[in-house]
């Protein structure tokens, strides 16, 4: 499997914590909420359309709402393939930081 970019991974989490209440604009905020930075429009479509394209979501249109001027938005959900894909990006994470503990600025460093 090839490995997710940190986006990807990212969003994949996102979709993860947010059950069935996956859209676009709940998934910035999920972001923004995991990692204290405000993430734009852009920077998610890119992600998810990717995602979807190899089969780690699923997409469907929900029911039209008057908030959106009558428009549908879509909900995403994991596939099998993408929690297999969030386990394998979580295992090799796990294995590259075995062995370090936690990582302090009073470490002797090169200048």
């Amino acid at each position: 499997m090839k490995l997710l970019t940190r986006s990807e991974e990212y969003v994949l989490l996102a979709v993860r914590k947010l059950k069935g209440n996956a859209y676009t604009l709940s998934i910035l905020q999920e972001l923004s909420n995991m990692t204290g930075y405000t993430w734009q429009v852009g920077a998610v479509y890119v992600p998810l359309e990717k995602l979807w394209k190899k089969g780690y979501l699923t997409r469907k249109k929900g029911d039209p709402s008057p908030e959106r001027g009558g428009r549908s938005k879509f909900l995403y959900n994991l596939t099998r393939d993408g929690i297999k894909a969030l386990q394998e990006i979580r295992d090799i994470q796990d294995n590259a930081w075995s062995g370090i503990s936690k990582i302090t600025t009073d470490e002797e460093y090169e200048q």
